[in-house]
């Protein structure tokens, strides 16, 4: 399995051939950094975690070079840092019984270039290679650059591909910026309750990010919860952590249809919501 870079880690858990792990793979992210799959995408992670007919594989798209840090870690090269974070992702991916881990160790400067070749090829080779029943991927509301960059190259890569060959399912998980803003009928409740140790354990992996000043275990957990209790405010609660993710498969189906209007349509929709109920009760 060749990538643009010679730095990409391609990492079978199992130890079986990564094209065949790839092939057989049911549920697939594509992401920013190096702990994004735990803290974001991890209902992906939790539904094959332990499954003899489901295969997680996980696609980190950058390099992890830029992490902030402090403590023990705050002395490290961007070099250094690279090399602690793709040795974490590895160790993640074992723990959660990962199908495979893909690596593209791309710099982010690079993701953030409309159409670059690189990313854009190697993206469209991780999807053509497998045809997964649901993708995960950033959402467009995100406020951060990387992760509405990755999400952008992504979509280039899907819809560069026949239309048989697209996913049937993609899906935006909330990070930089939560989801609990759609509307309800527009919300995709993803299921996090489902081992609840596992899911701690897989954001305490990557130390050189807890350690180093972010507690994103404890910040990710409060979320899900936060979350699964205010979903409805007239029903007692169903589920005990919920992640909110946003339709992304219009974006797949519909090449013609703008990122920027999808997104903004929904932002229009919360608008006119919070007016008419103003407008109601005044």
């Amino acid at each position: 399995m060749k990538f643009s870079r010679a730095d990409a880690d391609v990492f079978v858990p199992a130890g079986s051939d990564a094209a065949v792990a790839l092939a057989r793979t049911t549920h697939l992210c594509v992401i920013a950094h190096q702990d994004d799959i735990e803290i974001n995408a991890y209902p992906a992670v939790a539904e094959c975690y332990g499954k003899a007919d489901k295969f997680f594989t996980g696609v980190t798209v950058t390099n992890g070079a830029g992490s902030p840090r402090a403590g023990r870690y705050a002395v490290m090269t961007d070099a250094q840092m690279m090399d602690v974070r793709r040795e974490e992702q590895r160790a993640a991916a074992r723990l959660g019984k990962y199908n495979l881990q893909l690596q593209l160790g791309h710099p982010s400067a690079e993701v953030k270039k409309s159409g670059h070749a690189g990313v854009v090829a190697d993206l469209k080779a991780i999807f053509a290679a497998c045809r997964p029943s649901v993708v995960y991927l950033h959402q467009p509301a995100d406020k951060h650059d990387t992760h509405v960059a990755v999400l952008l190259r992504s979509l280039e890569a899907i819809r560069s591909l026949p239309v048989a060959q697209r996913p049937k399912q993609v899906v935006g998980v909330e990070a930089w910026r939560g989801l609990d803003w759609l509307m309800d009928n527009e919300k995709l409740p993803l299921d996090c309750s489902a081992h609840p140790e596992l899911a701690l354990k897989l954001m305490q992996v990557f130390d050189s990010q807890i350690a180093g000043g972010k507690r994103y275990d404890l910040a990710a957990i409060g979320r899900r919860q936060a979350n699964a209790t205010f979903h409805t405010s007239h029903a007692t609660d169903r589920f005990t952590e919920i992640a909110w993710a946003m339709d992304l498969t219009p974006l797949v189906t519909d090449e013609k249809l703008s990122v920027a209007e999808f997104a903004l349509g929904h932002i229009d929709r919360l608008r006119a919501d919070v007016a008419g109920r103003i407008a109601k009760l005044d």
